[in-house]
C-alpha cells in the first residue's frame, strides 16, 4: 500500500515545522493531529518526552477549550504551536482560537 502524494506533502512539511519547534517544561509544544473522525491535541514536553496533557474529541472548540483549562490546572499559561504539517484554517484555527481564548497563551 502506497503513501497518498497529500500524506506524504503533509510529512515533509511535519518535518520542517518540527525541526524548528521544541517544547520545554515551561514552554510545551501544542501538537495536533486530526483523523477523519476525531481532532486531538496534546501538550508534550521534548526535553523528558512526556505528554503532560492530552485531549481529543469531535468538535475542535470544545477539545481546545479542554485542553487549556487542564493546561491551566497544571499551572502551564504558554506554549509553542505546532500544527502538524495541517493548513492553518477550519478545524486547526477553530482549535488554536479556542485555546487562546480559554486562557492558552501562543
Amino acid at each position: 500500500m502506497s503513501i497518498s502524494r497529500t500524506q506524504s506533502a503533509r510529512d515533509r512539511k511535519r518535518k520542517k515545522i518540527r525541526a524548528k519547534i521544541y517544547g520545554t517544561s515551561e514552554r510545551p509544544r501544542f501538537s495536533i493531529f486530526k483523523s477523519n473522525t476525531a481532532i486531538y491535541a496534546q501538550l508534550i514536553d521534548d526535553d523528558k518526552a512526556v505528554t503532560l496533557v492530552s485531549a481529543k474529541g469531535n468538535d475542535a472548540s470544545k477539545v481546545g477549550a479542554t485542553i487549556a483549562k487542564e493546561a491551566e490546572a497544571k499551572k502551564i499559561e504558554s506554549v509553542v504551536f505546532d500544527r502538524g504539517g495541517y493548513v492553518y484554517t477550519g478545524k486547526v484555527k477553530a482549535l488554536a482560537d479556542a485555546a487562546r481564548s480559554a486562557g492558552l497563551k501562543f
